[in-house]
């Protein structure tokens, strides 16, 4: 395998790390007890992916890509939007 080709799978993997670092924000606020700022942050990696996977080629999204694009950013939306509904409605929760 020539390095061209093994840089071009590495930066394949590159959003799909980008959305991962974010989520591992969003546990380790939800670790420390500030589960609004960890979700919300869990949230905007879904919503980080839907804009990744609607703008990069199927080969640059790497494991962002499950199925079509329109079904992929139409599903990263959706959760990412549920998820920050949720977060930012709860009210009086034992950790807010």
């Amino acid at each position: 395998m020539s390095a061209k080709r093994a840089s071009e799978q590495l930066l394949a993997h590159l959003p799909f790390g980008l959305v991962l670092a974010i989520v591992a924000g969003g546990f380790l606020r939800i670790a420390q007890y500030h589960w609004r700022e960890g979700t919300v942050l869990i949230a905007g990696a879904l919503l980080v992916a839907a804009v990744l996977r609607g703008v990069l080629t199927p080969e640059r999204a790497g494991l962002l890509v499950i199925r079509g694009r329109a079904v992929d950013v139409l599903a990263y939306t959706a959760f990412g939007a549920l998820i920050l509904f949720v977060s930012l409605t709860i009210a009086k929760g034992p950790t807010s």
